[in-house]
């Protein structure tokens, strides 16, 4: 790998892939290099679209990086992952793609992930997305997260989008089955004349399953972020959902709700609130002798933690 390289793997990874139990980079549409152990195993998918990761049973506190890099400008690459975790295992998977275009092409990363989550598994999932180059060919990434859990398991879902993606559709859907948690956090930032979707569709289908979504957004300049979500009840179950968005310029910021209780006892609640940023707010950090932009950065930056 060349230092383009390194510096997309810096920014998708929160740690170094050395110290992973397994991982894979996949790099122009062809994984690079591979590493694996007895107990998390990664297995090409056989026309190529993709991978299989296996974890055994019992697995305790493994660590697995699947991170995307793209730096041929043109390339469309769609890739297929497949993770089955078995009971009783606690994981963390970081993933994310990186994408550097200097040329006039458009660059596309769609990323297609499936979990499957046996009894009493446990799951934390982070994913980030970012774009960098000075070329006019768009950065365009277009991740879907599928879920399906099975009784008693849980997974944290860490989703970033930290700058230079020119355009997004994000789609997550998850089904849960009975005493089961699913956590959602969500961080967009998008400036220029950029445009992100997001779209959430989780069925609570098992007694005592509950979801909990926050998405954190600022949009600048005059770009483009839309949030919906569908949240379905069909037993005793509890779901939250907060959509907080910070617009500034001239961007726009637009909050679809959708919740459906089919059983008495399934409690859903969804709440969204989209403002410029307070004038209270930029006036004590300039009260502390920091300049306007100093302090919406300040503000800014909080808010996306």
């Amino acid at each position: 790998m060349n230092k383009t390289d390194e510096k997309l793997l810096n920014n998708v990874l929160d740690n170094d892939i050395q110290e992973a139990d397994s991982y894979n980079i996949r790099k122009n549409g062809k994984s690079i290099d591979r590493k694996t152990n007895p107990y998390i195993d990664i297995i090409s998918k056989e026309d190529g679209s993709g991978i299989d990761i296996y974890v055994k049973e019992n697995t305790l506190f493994g660590i697995i990086d699947i991170p995307v890099i793209i730096t041929d400008s043109g390339l469309t690459d769609v890739v297929y992952n497949d993770f089955h975790i078995g009971k009783n295992s606690n994981v963390i998977i970081v993933a994310g793609c990186g994408i550097h275009n200097n040329d006039k092409h458009d660059s596309v990363h769609d990323g297609i992930h499936r979990f499957y989550l046996d009894e009493n598994s446990k799951v934390k999932y982070i994913e980030k997305h970012y774009g960098s180059g000075k070329g006019k060919g768009k950065r365009i990434l277009n991740p879907v997260t599928e879920i399906e859990m099975k009784k008693g398991s849980s997974m944290t879902m860490d989703s970033t989008q930290i700058k230079g993606v020119d355009s997004t559709l994000r789609v997550t859907k998850a089904v849960l089955d009975e005493d089961t948690t699913l956590v959602v956090n969500e961080k967009i930032l998008t400036h220029n004349k950029q445009y992100a979707k997001t779209d959430f569709v989780v069925t609570l289908n098992g007694k005592n399953a509950s979801c909990h979504v926050t998405s954190r957004s600022v949009a600048t300049d005059e770009s483009y972020q839309e949030f919906t979500s569908n949240i379905v009840g069909n037993n005793k179950s509890f779901a939250h959902v907060e959509c907080d968005a910070i617009i500034q310029d001239k961007a726009s910021v637009k909050a679809i709700p959708e919740i459906y209780a089919n059983d008495i006892d399934a409690n859903l609640i969804h709440e969204a609130a989209i403002g410029k940023i307070a004038g209270a707010q930029l006036m004590k950090l300039m009260s502390l002798g920091l300049s306007e932009k100093e302090a919406e950065e300040t503000i800014i930056n909080g808010f996306l933690k």
